[in-house]
């Protein structure tokens, strides 16, 4: 039952939200609190209204490719279904032929516009950090107009250690080689007793910070990101978000935000949640509508089509979410995870699915820049 005193609490937390305050922490940890049905809903719409004024009916998307350059990794994250170990009979490092033929695949099939470039921490490469930089300059060469999207801040941490040069000193070489922005993965959860728990091998929360940091002193963009739906709490979630929105406030230097919903069916964190984040009001949709109405010094907000399926995505148009992602062509990480939803949308069907929606599809390039308006 919604009570008359939380009632009044989530009208003045979406009037001052919508009348142009910043919603504060506690504000934050009042909405993912909610249960209330008919509360949930108020929150949607709050959302939706406040992501119209900001975006109108726009629905952005990028046509790219991932390319996930190895599956092997020496970290232990509990939330990995994709790691291998280099004696995996599935293990793999691509060399920069094989990613090049994957570049010119996508380009001659649906004309990417963007490469995001991941992997495994692969332990073999600590020995050869040239690797990471031959890589950036091979697309680079070959590819002049592709936008290069790679390296997470874990990388960037692993290339400072193996080379001894400062993070501000690799992100330097990267771009010098070509790179152009960041994903900004790693992230998981910021919260530190949370992050030791699901990934102790991880960089902690302050070497994330200062990377990202630095990269946006740089003039490098990043996204931002978090994992959602384990064993963190609320609270976590507040904590970490809050250091994001404390992050961008500084620097700038988020290009979106990418809220990634945790797929536990081949992974040992799995064990611990049972059941995932599911697609209702007191799931992904409410996390997404709570990041709108919190993150008010960003612009995009990020679905997740290949973690909560087509359907559950088109949903979020509807909660403040502005951003359908990428074509992609392959998503390994989450597919190894025992995600369900497919790894690839051409653009057509994206564009067909936002229109469905009622939204207006527009593809972007990485860094938000409109290319194309399919009203």
């Amino acid at each position: 039952m919604f009570h008359l005193s939380n009632k009044t609490e989530l009208d003045n937390i979406l009037k001052k939200v919508l009348s142009g305050g910043r919603l504060d922490d506690g504000g934050l940890l009042f909405l993912l609190e909610e249960k209330d049905g008919k509360a949930v809903k108020e929150i949607y719409s709050a959302a939706d209204t406040l992501n119209f004024r900001i975006n109108s009916g726009n629905v952005s998307y990028v046509v790219n490719r991932n390319i996930n350059f190895t599956n092997i990794c020496g970290l232990n994250c509990k939330f990995c279904g994709y790691k291998r170990t280099k004696n995996s009979k599935d293990a793999f490092l691509l060399g920069y032929d094989k990613i090049l033929e994957k570049i010119s695949e996508g380009r001659k099939l649906i004309g990417i516009d963007e490469i995001c470039v991941t992997g495994g921490i692969n332990p073999e490469l600590k020995s050869n950090p040239d690797y990471y930089f031959g890589l950036i300059k091979a697309v680079r060469n070959n590819f002049p107009e592709l936008h290069i999207h790679a390296f997470s801040p874990q990388e960037i941490y692993e290339l400072a250690e193996t080379t001894g040069k400062s993070y501000a000193a690799v992100i330097e070489k990267l771009v010098g080689c070509g790179l152009n922005s960041m994903p900004g993965t790693a992230a998981e959860i910021l919260a530190k007793e949370t992050r030791r728990k699901i990934c102790p091998e991880k960089i902690n929360t302050a070497a994330w910070v200062e990377i990202i940091k630095t990269a946006h002193m740089l003039g490098v963009k990043t996204s931002a990101t978090v994992l959602f739906g384990h064993i963190e709490s609320n609270e976590d979630l507040v904590y970490h978000l809050s250091l994001i929105r404390q992050i961008q406030d500084e620097t700038g230097g988020f290009t979106e935000f990418i809220a990634l919903p945790f797929i536990s069916a081949k992974t040992s964190l799995g064990k611990l949640v049972p059941r995932e984040a599911v697609a209702d009001d007191n799931g992904v949709l409410k996390f997404y509508a709570a990041l709108r109405l919190y993150l008010d010094n960003f612009k995009n907000i990020q679905t997740s089509w290949p973690k909560i399926g087509v359907t559950a995505a088109l949903k979020s148009l509807e909660c403040g979410v502005n951003d359908f992602g990428g074509t992609l062509m392959e998503e390994n990480i989450t597919k190894s995870a025992g995600g369900k939803f497919g790894e690839y949308l051409s653009e057509g069907e994206i564009t067909n699915l936002i229109k469905r929606a009622g939204k207006i599809p527009v593809r972007r390039d990485t860094l938000y820049n409109y290319i194309n308006i399919n009203a």
